[in-house]
C-alpha cells in the first residue's frame, strides 16, 4: 500500500507569501506546490508567487499586482499614528503595471533601494511617500509617530537624500510627541509669538503644552476615560491652585474644529494668562 499523501508545508515567511523560487530552493518540489494549489491549500497570486489561503491580504495584493505596500498603508502596518485611510497605497516596482484598481500608486524613486520582489517598503521609503502624499501637518504627525516609537531618528533621516517637502517635514519632526493630536497642535501654533514647550514637566506631571509660563493646553485622546480622567482632573485642580490656566480639548476639537481651539488660545494669551501674575 502506498504511503498516504501529505499536504505540502513549504518554508513560508510569517506573512504567508513567498516567491516560488525561494520555496523550491528550500526543498519543496513543483509537483508538491501544484498539488497544493489544486487542493486549495495554496494560491498563486501571480506567476512566480505562492501564498497560503490565509496569507496577509495586503501582501497577496502586492504580489498579484507587482507593487510594494508603502506610504500610509505601510505606516498603518508599522503601527504609526495616521489620519483616516480611504484606500490602499503602494509603490510601483514593476514598470508598466498600473492595474491595481482603486489603490493609490506612487512612482517616486525610493530613498533606500528596494530589494527585488519586495512586498512591503522600508519605513524610510514609506515616510518619504507620506511626506509627498499627505497634507504637511498630517505627514508631520506620521513622522513624529515613527520617531516616538524608535523606528527612526532625526539624525538617521537627515543623512538620507530626502527632497522637497520631505525635508520640511523632517525639520518639523519631534520624537517627543505622544500622539498625532499633539503634532497637529505643535505645527498649528508655531506662528504664535509665545514660547511653547511640548511635554513640559509641571507639578510632578507632564503636560502636553505649556505656553509662556502659566498657560497649559491638554489634549485628550481616546483613553481619557475612567481612572485616567480622574487622575487628569486631580492634576488640573492642582495646577489651578498653583496659578496655571488649563485648557483641555479633545480629538474632535483638534481635528474638526481647530479654529475654535485657536480662538481659545488667542483669547487666553490676549488676557495675559500665559504670564505669571507678577508680570501682568
Amino acid at each position: 500500500m502506498p504511503p498516504p499523501q501529505r499536504s505540502v508545508r513549504p518554508a513560508f515567511p510569517p506573512a504567508g507569501v513567498a516567491r516560488t523560487s525561494v520555496l523550491l530552493k528550500a526543498g519543496a518540489s513543483r509537483h508538491q506546490l501544484d498539488r497544493a494549489v489544486r487542493r486549495g491549500e495554496l494560491v498563486r497570486p501571480r506567476k512566480g508567487w505562492i501564498a497560503r489561503i490565509n496569507a496577509d491580504p495586503d501582501l497577496v495584493f502586492a504580489a498579484a499586482h507587482g507593487v510594494t505596500i508603502s506610504c500610509v498603508s505601510q505606516a498603518r502596518r508599522l503601527g504609526l499614528w495616521l489620519p483616516q485611510l480611504k484606500c490602499r497605497h503602494a509603490a510601483v516596482r514593476v514598470p508598466g503595471r498600473t492595474d491595481a484598481g482603486s489603490t493609490m500608486l506612487h512612482w517616486r524613486t525610493p530613498v533606500l533601494e528596494r530589494p527585488p520582489h519586495t512586498l512591503e517598503d522600508s519605513v524610510e521609503n514609506a515616510l518619504d511617500l507620506v511626506a509627498h502624499c499627505l497634507h504637511f501637518e498630517d505627514a508631520v504627525a506620521v513622522w513624529d509617530s515613527a520617531a516616538n516609537q524608535g523606528l527612526v531618528s532625526a539624525q538617521q533621516l537627515a543623512r538620507l537624500p530626502f527632497t522637497g517637502v520631505a525635508r520640511d517635514v523632517l525639520t518639523a519632526m519631534d520624537k517627543f510627541a505622544d500622539s498625532g493630536l499633539e503634532s497637529y497642535v505643535r505645527v498649528r501654533t508655531k506662528w504664535l509669538r509665545v514660547r511653547c514647550v511640548p511635554q513640559a514637566w509641571v507639578a510632578g506631571h507632564r503636560v502636553d503644552f505649556l505656553f509662556g509660563e502659566r498657560l497649559i493646553l491638554q489634549v485628550d485622546g481616546g483613553t481619557h476615560v475612567g481612572a485616567q480622567r480622574t487622575n487628569d482632573n486631580e492634576h488640573d485642580a492642582q495646577l489651578r491652585l498653583l496659578g496655571f490656566t488649563v485648557i483641555r480639548v479633545g480629538y474632535a476639537q483638534i481635528m474638526n474644529d481647530w479654529p475654535a481651539v485657536q480662538h481659545l488660545l488667542m483669547q487666553a494669551i490676549a488676557q495675559g494668562l500665559h504670564v505669571a501674575r507678577s508680570q501682568r
